[in-house]
């Protein structure tokens, strides 16, 4: 009970409210002396809003108490104006419960914020960790199938990005494999006591990959750990200087393509597929290297016989054509691969030269030509301009038939094929021209 001056004139406290203990020390004093800071002005404007409007509902206010300058409550007052009187009633309810409470729910607040940081720290560590490592990994769900997490040079790997694969059923990424077979062979060789590694081949790029899986348990499920590696690489040792050469390969910009001993594509690089307009290796493998050649088979044939005599061509002139039809200047030179056990076939490099095919052509088609183009020319005043240009005709006939057998390595029946002419008229022409000496003609 307060009276007009806030002073206390009587106090009663619950005797269920054993901690407040005996508060008899109050009465005869101002209330607001046993009140913080905070409080006295909460206090002071809801007794000021309570004078101007007597007749008004009041609203629960809270007022937190201390006493002694070590004790401190919270207590939820009520406050009631009384008839015919100045003195006011509070009725108050001790919050210390339930601030007990919102502490509690605080603190733990407070420890589901610090395990979620730790949460997150090991989730960043384990990322860091599996994208640093250069094996290839990926992390599968045993009872679904599906990808649950992959690193980086395991999508490599499998010839894609990692957000192509996340939720992705594992086994469309590989040739001929349905889910559920593909699942019980995984599941069998991760059971088996010793090391079982299952050999497949890669839908997205062809290649073989060995896939060795392994379980392990994370927060009480299981999971499949599937180490991925490339039977090409394990073939060559892995070393440094293989992996050197297969990033050249994807990096270069200059076209790379391995064929067999007869020169159809086992493997090329991004390039070549860009230089031929390609979506895929697919749309490339498996295909003849001349099917991409102006030329074709000639330009082919005469590119392996070079190869295989001596070894390596160092440069050849050609034409790419891609599958949409369109043309490009390119410059091949091919070396015949072989080791100990037998022959590996032809590895090609084929660089794009159209930008430059101008500033290449014309200087040294002008120092081919200059000495007979000379001599037409000083023919003008002497002869008629149809004798002066049929001259120029054979002038250029001559050159031609000479380029066809150069590039050909004399090989006649292939310089006919080039030209577009029979076995029989390019013989005359080298008979016309005297190309054709008379060892050979006989």
């Amino acid at each position: 009970m307060l009276g007009p001056d806030d002073v206390v004139e009587g106090i009663s406290v619950n005797a269920d409210c054993a901690s407040l203990g005996s508060l008899d020390h109050w009465v005869g004093r101002e209330f607001p002396a046993f009140l913080t800071e905070e409080s006295r002005q909460k206090f002071a404007a809801r007794r000021a809003m309570m004078k101007e409007s007597p007749g008004s509902m009041s609203r629960p206010v809270e007022l937190n108490h201390f006493d002694n300058a070590t004790w401190e409550f919270p207590i939820r007052y009520t406050i009631h104006t009384l008839k015919d009187s100045a003195s006011v009633l509070l009725i108050g309810r001790d919050m210390q419960p339930i601030a007990e409470v919102q502490q509690r729910l605080v603190k733990e607040q407070q420890a589901r914020e610090r395990d979620q940081q730790k949460l997150r720290r090991g989730e960043t560590f384990f990322r860091v960790v599996l994208e640093a490592s250069e094996t290839p990994m990926v992390l599968v769900d045993p009872e679904s199938g599906r990808i649950h997490d992959v690193n980086t040079a395991g999508a490599s790997l499998l010839g894609t990005k990692t957000d192509m694969l996340d939720g992705n059923a594992f086994s469309q990424c590989f040739e001929g494999r349905r889910r559920s077979e593909f699942m019980d062979a995984l599941q069998t060789a991760a059971s088996s006591e010793e090391v079982r590694s299952m050999e497949l081949i890669a839908r997205r790029n062809g290649r073989e990959i060995g896939l060795i899986p392994q379980y392990f348990r994370a927060a009480g499920e299981l999971f499949l750990l599937c180490r991925l590696s490339s039977m090409d690489d394990e073939q060559a040792g892995g070393s440094e200087v293989t992996q050197s050469l297969a990033a050249l390969f994807s990096a270069t910009s200059d076209a790379i393509v391995m064929t067999d001993s007869k020169g159809v594509i086992r493997d090329a690089n991004e390039a070549f597929l860009i230089l031929t307009d390609a979506a895929q290796l697919r749309d490339v493998k498996e295909k003849s290297l001349g099917d991409f050649l102006v030329r074709g088979a000639v330009d082919l044939k005469l590119i392996l016989d070079a190869s295989m005599k001596k070894g390596r061509m160092r440069s050849y002139a050609a034409q790419i054509s891609s599958v949409v039809g369109t043309r490009a200047t390119v410059d091949i030179s091919a070396a015949r691969l072989r080791q100990r056990g037998g022959d590996l076939g032809y590895g090609f490099i084929i660089r794009d030269v159209t930008q430059s095919e101008a500033v290449d052509t014309d200087p040294g088609a002008a120092a081919v030509s200059e000495d007979a183009m000379r001599n037409v020319m000083d023919l003008v005043g002497t002869a008629s301009l149809k004798e002066l240009v049929s001259a120029t005709s054979d002038v250029v006939e001559k050159m031609c038939i000479e380029t066809a057998l150069q590039l050909s390595g004399n090989n006649r029946v292939a310089a006919a094929e080039m030209l577009g002419l029979s076995r029989q008229s390019l013989y005359v022409k080298l008979r016309k021209y005297g190309i054709l000496s008379v060892d050979a003609e006989s």
